[in-house]
């Protein structure tokens, strides 16, 4: 817990300033391919998924430590050849259970949030899930546990290939000539994120494309097919939370609503977006069913809220590189309950941050339940997790600020929509 939040303490800054790079690339280009809510919206989906996997709150249902203990062939030392054999088996195994992830219901609603956005810039590389409680893939990293890798490689391995996966999501580099044969490039993964009928499921590779080559999922990118990004049900939200359970409650409610028991039940494992016979017409989902012609989402335009969103978010990342500095002091001097205190803190955060850019008349609650909530952390804990009584001040000052200025948003726009 403590070392991954040591690593976001540098990952976190440079993936911001290489979002911002993109930002002004495609302003200074006339290509701007990173709207400032939708870059607000995946950044604020970052920082909710790192939150959770800081946090540990997802399980492996089979971990590797138990797999080398009881699998091993070998035993191998830390050389360089057991860390290329590990990128490997990991990438192997990220390629399948990508695949499974958008081939079967149940597990699509895991990473329906990554293709959520209708754009597709460096920024959405960080829309990742917070939906998922349990790893059911350990398995695939057997081939690594027989021979032996160890489970602290596999730590340090796993992260990076993460990490890896972020230079490619990008519309300003075209092909890569003789490397689009080995590695996901950009335009590989262009093709990944389309939602055309050409490219649809295609390149599920992370970071080596031969993957897609050999199981029969690769696609090039056609000069004669422009790429349309997003999803067929579109989100149309900037809130990551709510986008991470869309799915599942669509599902859920299907369910429930199915009178046949078989499709109660086989409605989880049924490729993705099947539903019983006749929904489609019975409940109807909004589907894009023109890709070339749809209207992406777009909330109320306001400069003011977009200025004062991107603020939030600046105080979001601050508290959250506090949240990630102080971890060890933090669970020494108080608790796990308080380090889940704070994460439950920014994620109402994000929530109100996002809720309002979505121009909900609802917000201004939650906003409420957020003031709430932050009074309850300062009296409860006698202060904001160890920091000065000045900066405990500051906090709820500011966040009585954000109370007024959402109740203030939200009568303003109620009142252009009477209008």
């Amino acid at each position: 817990m403590e070392q991954y939040a040591q690593i976001l303490l540098i990952a976190m800054p440079s993936f911001v300033v290489l979002v911002l790079c993109e930002k002004m690339y495609g302003h200074w280009k006339g290509n701007d391919t990173a709207p400032w809510r939708d870059s607000i919206s995946s950044l604020c989906s970052g920082m909710t998924n790192v939150i959770k996997d800081v946090l540990g709150l997802s399980i492996s249902l089979i971990t590797y430590e138990l797999m080398v203990e009881h699998l091993a062939i070998f035993t191998i030392q830390n050389t360089v050849l057991v860390y290329i054999i590990a990128f490997i088996v990991i990438d192997f195994y990220g390629y399948w259970s990508h695949r499974v992830r958008h081939k079967i219901n149940m597990f699509w609603n895991n990473h329906v949030i990554h293709h959520s956005s209708e754009e597709f810039n460096l920024a959405c590389a960080l829309r990742q899930t917070i939906s998922s409680f349990a790893d059911i893939f350990t398995f695939l990293l057997i081939p690594a546990a027989l021979v032996g890798v160890p489970a602290t490689v596999i730590a340090i391995v796993l992260p990076l290939q993460l990490f890896l996966q972020f230079w490619y999501h990008t519309r300003h580099i075209k092909s890569m000539g003789w490397l689009e044969l080995i590695i996901v490039t950009p335009s590989h993964h262009r093709v990944h994120h389309a939602i055309n009928k050409e490219y649809l499921d295609k390149n599920l590779g992370q970071i080596f494309i031969f993957w897609d080559m050999l199981f029969g999922t690769f696609q090039k990118e056609l000069e004669d097919v422009e790429a349309v990004y997003g999803i067929t049900r579109p989100a149309k939200t900037w809130n990551p939370i709510k986008i991470n359970f869309q799915h599942a409650w669509l599902l859920i409610k299907d369910a429930w609503r199915a009178p046949k028991i078989w499709d109660k039940l086989r409605i989880w494992f049924m490729p993705t977006g099947w539903r019983p016979e006749g929904f489609e017409e019975l409940y109807p989902v909004p589907k894009i069913s023109n890709v070339y012609d749809f209207n992406k989402y777009r909330s109320a335009p306001s400069g003011v809220l977009t200025t004062y969103s991107a603020f939030q978010l600046l105080i979001g990342m601050l508290l959250i590189t506090h949240f990630f500095y102080a971890i060890s002091s933090i669970n020494d001097d108080f608790g796990f309950w308080a380090l889940l205190l704070y994460g439950g803190y920014l994620f109402l955060l994000v929530y109100c941050l996002t809720d309002l850019m979505d121009t909900n008349r609802y917000t201004w609650i939650f906003e409420l339940l957020r003031t709430a909530y932050a009074l309850f952390v300062v009296y409860f804990i006698g202060g904001w997790f160890g920091l000065d009584p000045l900066f405990t001040w500051s906090i709820l000052i500011y966040q009585l600020v954000s109370l007024f200025v959402s109740i203030g948003f939200v009568a303003h726009f109620s009142r252009i929509s009477a209008q």
